[in-house]
């Protein structure tokens, strides 16, 4: 795939962000996000692309290694991570969104929990915001994603990121995120954030427990009747198999893992760093998936596909 993207995704370009979910209701495949930190502490990369330059370099490579959206974030929600303030992170943020805003073909996402962050990212060309606290943290982040008709991924998380070594398990971890996330896209369609925009993230890693993240992964069709496109993002995270010796070949393996059963479970988006061997995953888990019948993961339907609404999660949200 070259530096001009997908064709099939040219609906989701950062001039027409109404149309993000729209082409993807459109898409007979699952969409890849690239991750982009432009943060001096994030778990796998910060640092790495803190530079503008550098981050515009890694956002053009991720685009032509088959990336169909590019997810920036200016801070970091690592476990133990401390909180930045506004102005830190769109001090980090606002020059690259400056210079990516006419040389990307592909829809940019701002990871952020900030309205005022939000509303600033819009500003300068977001198609859609990123919410990594489920509008937990700031309520309001809603509404200039309604002005703006904008997309919203709702994401869950448990705690904030310095308490999530203390939390107890989750005693009933899908219901508790199914439930969650009922309500935080219902508060996001009382601000006027209409339903065809909002996709929802179960939130691997925040706040669960490691154990609990497979569990998640295993019962990706418990979002189904949430009825909102599912994106899942594993990417190295810590709850995938370490070795002593760390081993960024062995991560990526993983990850490469976590991909194939997100996908098979329903995702609709998988969120990840290393674009060209996560695209490669994706292609073949979804060619398996094409072959599932309509018993797979709850599916009432005969063919598998991957057309929403309704599939929110699981092979029922594509039909």
């Amino acid at each position: 795939m070259g530096p001009q993207g997908d064709p099939q995704t040219a609906g989701l370009i950062a001039d027409t962000p109404p149309s993000w979910l729209g082409a993807l209701m459109a898409e007979a495949r699952p969409l890849v996000m690239g991750v982009l930190n432009v943060t001096p502490d994030s778990f796998s990369d910060g640092g790495r692309f803190i530079d503008p330059d550098r981050a515009i370099a890694q956002a053009q490579r991720m685009i032509a290694d088959g990336a169909d959206i590019i997810d920036i974030g200016a801070e970091s929600t690592k476990p133990g991570s401390e909180r930045v303030s506004e102005a830190e992170e769109l001090r980090r943020l606002i020059p690259v969104l400056k210079r990516l805003r006419d040389k990307l073909t592909v829809p940019i996402s701002v990871d952020t929990y900030k309205s005022a962050v939000a509303e600033k990212a819009l500003e300068y060309g977001a198609a859609l915001i990123n919410d990594p606290s489920g509008l937990t943290f700031d309520a309001k982040l809603a509404h200039p994603v309604a002005q703006h008709n904008a997309g919203l991924i709702i994401t869950h998380m448990r705690g904030t990121p310095e308490t999530w070594a203390k939390l107890a398990p989750i005693k009933d971890v899908m219901g508790t995120i199914r439930q969650d996330l009922d309500a935080s896209t219902h508060r996001a369609v009382r601000a006027g954030v209409e339903r065809a925009r909002i996709a929802i993230d179960p939130g691997l890693g925040f706040g669960k427990r490691k154990e609990q993240n497979a569990e998640i992964l295993a019962h990706l069709d418990a979002f189904v009747q949430l009825e909102f496109p599912l994106v899942v993002g594993p990417s190295r995270k810590s709850f995938l198999p370490q070795l002593e010796q760390p081993s960024a070949g062995f991560v990526q393996c993983a990850t490469a893992a976590a991909v194939t059963a997100s996908i098979l479970g329903g995702a609709h988006v998988v969120r990840i760093h290393d674009v060209l061997e996560m695209k490669a995953a994706a292609l073949v888990a979804d060619q398996i998936f094409s072959y599932f019948g309509p018993s797979y993961a709850g599916t009432s339907d005969s063919n598998a596909s991957r057309a929403v609404p309704p599939r929110s999660g699981g092979s029922g949200f594509r039909k």
